[in-house]
């Protein structure tokens, strides 16, 4: 099957600079849309909805809040799968490193002037689209969040057997209790019909009679009923004893799944503009078998959100753009994202700061200050891992 073209949106606010990337880029691709009005930005962007966004500014500086403008205003800029080409001068290209290395970009073309690598541009193109256009998930990642939730199978197929064996001698019980009870019964009626063969104006020979009926029908026909129902259970209670090794190979290769897996560490992402928070949950949760990932705003946690899937997310309630509550909100919103557990990080314990962070989808807190031990064990807790 023919691969879907990419759909590739030129940013900047030179017309003449936007007409020059697509021309370049023209001679490879066909879906080239370009933005030069800031105004324009969110819609032109959520219209495109683009596999890959060359951000061709004059000024890193200028590249940066363009991006990160799309973040802060728009709601669902993050829930596009996309990835970000960053043209920059030689004097900008190590800070350009360090915000790819930072994962705010995702590659940068020494482009300007536009001599210096032009012919780097459609390649980091191409390179940018098998990554979108694959859609940008870390596979490995899910695999081990369905790894851990067979964490408890062995322990849920015990119990199973466990409770299924108990419920077999309960029922074992009541049948012969109940055989019991109706063999007491048919010998109490005989012995009655005996003693009330006057009373029911019969001979005794005819009341002999009728207690060997009844004897008989008890013999015959309901006692054998009884038994087969006793010696219906007995074959439940054989499978259930076979289960572990009827499942024994399933067992197994779960076991396995989840050994290999183990090899994957979770990753928790941290949004907080806070260095000194960023230090101390790092020293916090040195001896934790994660990958902390750190963003220092709203948008910025965004924007990882689009390439990375945590396990985790630890919000600061207050951030300096988008506010805690209203990132968390459309992490909810976002397919894929709207099960990762969220955990609001906040030094407030006012019921309104409580109640909106509830309503946006946070339903756990860490207060500031942390105690060590107790954060730990929470996140191994809700992370489903061993706890140091």
């Amino acid at each position: 099957m023919k691969e879907r073209e990419p759909r590739i949106l030129v940013a900047t606010e030179v017309v003449s600079d936007a007409n020059l990337v697509r021309r370049i880029l023209s001679n490879e691709f066909d879906d080239v849309r370009l933005c030069t009005d800031p105004d324009a930005g969110v819609a032109d962007f959520e219209s495109v909805r683009p596999d890959v966004l060359v951000l061709a500014f004059n000024t890193l500086e200028e590249a940066e809040r363009y991006y990160l403008g799309l973040y802060r205003l728009g709601p669902h800029v993050h829930a596009i799968v996309h990835r970000t080409v960053v043209l920059c001068t030689m004097d900008d290209l190590r800070r350009t490193y360090d915000l790819c290395r930072r994962e705010v970009f995702d590659d940068t073309v020494l482009f300007w002037p536009a001599t210096n690598d032009v012919t780097r541009l459609p390649m980091a193109v191409h390179q940018a689209q098998r990554l979108a256009i694959a859609g940008g998930q870390d596979a490995a990642r899910e695999l081990v969040g369905q790894a851990r939730n067979l964490a408890t199978l062995d322990s849920s197929v015990d119990a199973l057997r466990t409770h299924g064996e108990a419920r077999v001698v309960d029922a074992s019980a009541r049948l012969r209790s109940a055989q019991q009870h109706i063999d007491a019964a048919f010998a109490g009626f005989s012995q009655r019909i005996l003693r009330s063969a006057g009373e029911l104006g019969i001979g005794e020979g005819e009341a002999r009679g009728m207690g060997l009926e009844v004897d008989r029908l008890h013999t015959e026909e309901i006692r054998p009923t009884l038994d087969g129902a006793s010696g219906a259970v007995e074959p439940i209670r054989q499978w259930l004893g076979s289960i572990g090794e009827t499942l024994a190979p399933q067992l197994e290769s779960a076991r396995a799944f989840r050994r290999h897996a183990a090899d994957i560490r979770p990753t928790i992402l941290v949004i907080d503009d806070d260095e000194m928070q960023h230090r101390l949950l790092g020293q916090a949760l040195a001896d934790l078998p994660v990958d902390l990932v750190f963003a220092s705003s709203g948008t910025e946690g965004l924007g990882v959100l689009r390439r990375r899937r945590p396990d985790l997310i630890l919000m600061d309630y207050e951030l300096p753009d988008v506010s805690g509550v209203e990132c968390t909100q459309r992490i909810r919103a976002t397919e894929g994202l709207a099960a990762t557990p969220v955990i609001m990080v906040t030094a407030h314990r006012e019921r309104p700061v409580v109640v909106a962070s509830l309503r946006a989808g946070a339903p756990d807190f860490i207060i500031k200050p942390f105690d060590r031990t107790t954060l730990a064990a929470k996140l191994a807790r809700t992370l489903g891992i061993t706890p140091p």
